[in-house]
């Protein structure tokens, strides 16, 4: 795939603009008769508009994005960002990142009026309120949000994982096992994300007629500490869970610690579930869900690039699915 005296298209270009596997890509070029004709389409016209875009000049037409990131760059968050990082540069264009403490500090549109001119934003996980997003609108500026906090306004393109569909498995695992009484460890509750995964949770209850008691329920901060201070006051409950159901993976290990200090097995004496699936889950062997974070950034830029290059979207949210990994902290509820 190449013009004469130009630089190369590649597999790897087309998969970054269209947000599919490398390995599906090559299938739709090589028409395998696996990739629906839909499939092979969509592969076919992205390769005429990198062409197109590369032009006589064999350089991809560039531009600066401004991604900013208001939180510490761990392995969440600094997953998102390499992600960013790595499509944008296939793409041909610079980034400018703000980050942690510093991006913080100023609010989003002060922070992109003190800079160079850019082509295009990406912001992961905004705290601002729906106007400042608005107001980015009404300048014209294409952007992209990842995971948003809140309910965004209309027409504001985002991407994310699906909170819902991956917490009603993960607490349909535990159902399965024979839980019934089960803890919540969830996430602040003015995330959205918190939001979709207790309905995905409690949903699965319902699947078995069970209703969630309000005493069962701990909404804090996704830290280890406050994993450990909820985890504690489910288990010096009268009548404590069976199982800890927890947002997030360092809860998690703060329950798996809290657990531990009243001389508790996980998962014989008690199952502990988390969200995310970062190496420290890995580590404990936890079982949790797996948020596609590295996707959620390439698919982010993909749709910022056809922003760019004002092609229609006809989803404007993206929710990717999200996978149950079982691991060694989950089993039956104990007998008696």
């Amino acid at each position: 795939m190449t013009m004469a005296g130009h630089r190369r298209v590649t597999v790897r270009d087309i998969a970054a603009e269209t947000g599919m596997s490398i390995a599906t890509v090559s299938r739709a070029l090589n028409d395998h008769h696996a990739v629906t004709p839909a499939t092979r389409a969509l592969v076919h016209e992205a390769a005429e508009r990198l062409r197109a875009r590369i032009g006589v000049s064999g350089k991809p037409k560039g531009g600066t994005v401004f991604v900013r990131c208001p939180y510490v760059l761990t392995d969440y968050f600094g997953l998102i960002v390499s992600s960013i990082a790595e499509t944008l540069t296939l793409h041909g264009r610079q980034l400018v990142l703000t980050a942690g403490e510093a991006a913080q500090r100023t609010p989003l549109l002060a922070d992109l009026d003190g800079r160079e001119p850019v082509t295009g934003v990406i912001v992961i996980l905004p705290p601002e309120p729906g106007d400042d997003l608005v107001e980015l609108q009404r300048r014209r500026m294409p952007f992209v949000v990842v995971d948003p906090r809140t309910t965004l306004p209309k027409d504001i393109v985002s991407v994310s994982a699906a909170h819902f569909a991956g917490a009603r498995r993960l607490t349909a695992h535990l159902v399965e096992l024979g839980h019934r009484r089960i803890g919540v460890i969830g996430g602040p509750t003015e995330w959205l994300a918190s939001d979709a995964r207790l309905a995905g949770h409690n949903a699965a209850l319902a699947d078995v007629g069970v209703l969630m008691e309000p005493q069962l329920l701990h909404s804090v901060e996704p830290t280890t500490e406050r994993g450990h201070r909820a985890a504690a006051a489910l288990l010096d409950l009268p009548d404590r869970p069976t199982a800890l159901v927890c947002f997030n993976d360092k809860a998690a290990v703060g329950a798996m610690g809290a657990a531990a200090e009243r001389g508790m097995r996980v998962p014989a004496d008690l199952s502990i579930t988390g969200f995310d699936d970062l190496d420290l889950a890995q580590a404990t062997g936890l079982t949790t869900v797996r948020q596609p974070l590295q996707e959620m950034g390439r698919m982010a830029v993909s749709l910022l690039v056809r922003l760019l290059e004002q092609h229609q979207l006809d989803a404007l949210h993206i929710e990717l699915a999200t996978e149950l990994v079982v691991r060694a902290s989950t089993a039956p509820p104990p007998l008696g």
